[in-house]
């Protein structure tokens, strides 16, 4: 064992995963339920990036997300039972229950979104970025997104204006290999992503996205460099999602074979008791008043 190892802090890693696994599989038996409604996409088999990244992190940094953002959001430190009744639609949750799954909020820990829109979070990481650099904070912005947003154009246009200011934002692209259900050499002439993004003059690496302990190392090192003034950096975390894209997703793109020996390592033990409690606080809370369905279309802070 490496004498630097610290046994401690890898059970913290550990239980930090654990509780996103079993967290998303209770939301599977809910949303088979009807007790979870609408889209909801699972982070199963991507735990190592989420807590991985969020160890390199101070609480004033940023973190913008995508609509597979349950781990994301666990991993920042937002109450597991404010994002399950954020699931349930109740007014306890995060947003109020008005955005659900795919849009996840929380602005004392800086956590803007859970967005629904493949590549959507980009401009509004560099327009936090560009806020911290405006302000001078020494904060760094972190953006996660999957490898499909590489194909859209603000991903392009955000990493070369980020360049081109030198940003303090971390891109993370979580490369799960299929973009919904199109694997990734079906639909990049490039596969290498670190590469494509090293195009915008900007350092870039991968980093193997299913090992908790590189992820941190990599980030580290990545949000070290960033808070010394060295512009934005790309870090592709190569890791596999082990459910299908969607709870609507027949998943016939790959076969069955192939989940199922990425899911040999699964992770074992007890953290049902949270789990249980967060559920059962979802089903105890209210529903919004219709007579405030109006609120927060216009900034009540400024309208007062």
């Amino acid at each position: 064992m490496n004498a630097d190892f610290d046994t401690d802090h890898a059970e913290q890693l550990y239980r930090e995963m654990l509780r996103i696994r079993r967290f998303e599989e209770r939301c599977v038996e809910l949303y088979s339920a009807t007790k979870i409604r609408g889209f909801m996409h699972l982070y199963i088999g991507e735990e190592a990036v989420a807590v991985g990244v969020m160890q390199a992190l101070t609480p004033a940094d940023a973190i913008v997300s995508t609509y597979r953002e349950h781990g994301h959001a666990l991993a920042r430190g937002i109450p597991a039972a404010s994002i399950m009744a954020e699931m349930f639609g109740r007014i306890e949750g995060c947003s109020r229950g008005r955005g659900g799954s795919m849009h996840l909020f929380d602005v004392g820990s800086r956590f803007y979104g859970g967005n629904a829109i493949v590549g959507g979070g980009l401009p509004i990481a560099v327009g936090l970025a560009l806020a911290d650099r405006m302000q001078q904070r020494d904060n760094v912005t972190v953006c996660f997104f999957g490898e499909g947003a590489v194909a859209e154009g603000e991903f392009h246009e955000c990493l070369n204006l980020a360049a081109l200011w030198r940003l303090p934002v971390l891109f993370c692209c979580e490369n799960n290999l299929y973009a919904m259900g199109t694997a990734l050499e079906r639909s990049e002439s490039e596969t290498d992503l670190a590469l494509k993004a090293a195009s915008y003059e900007m350092a870039a690496w991968w980093v193997d996205g299913m090992d908790v302990l590189a992820v941190e190392h990599s980030t580290r090192r990545a949000v070290d460099a960033i808070r010394a003034g060295d512009g934005p950096i790309f870090l592709e975390c190569r890791t596999y999602r082990f459910r299908a894209h969607s709870m609507y997703d027949p998943e016939l793109y790959r076969e069955r074979t192939e989940v199922e020996e990425a899911d040999e390592a699964r992770m074992e033990a007890e953290v049902s008791a949270e789990v249980d409690a967060a559920v059962a606080a979802a089903e105890a809370g209210g529903w919004e008043p219709a007579e405030d369905l109006a609120r927060f279309v216009y900034s009540e802070a400024a309208a007062s």
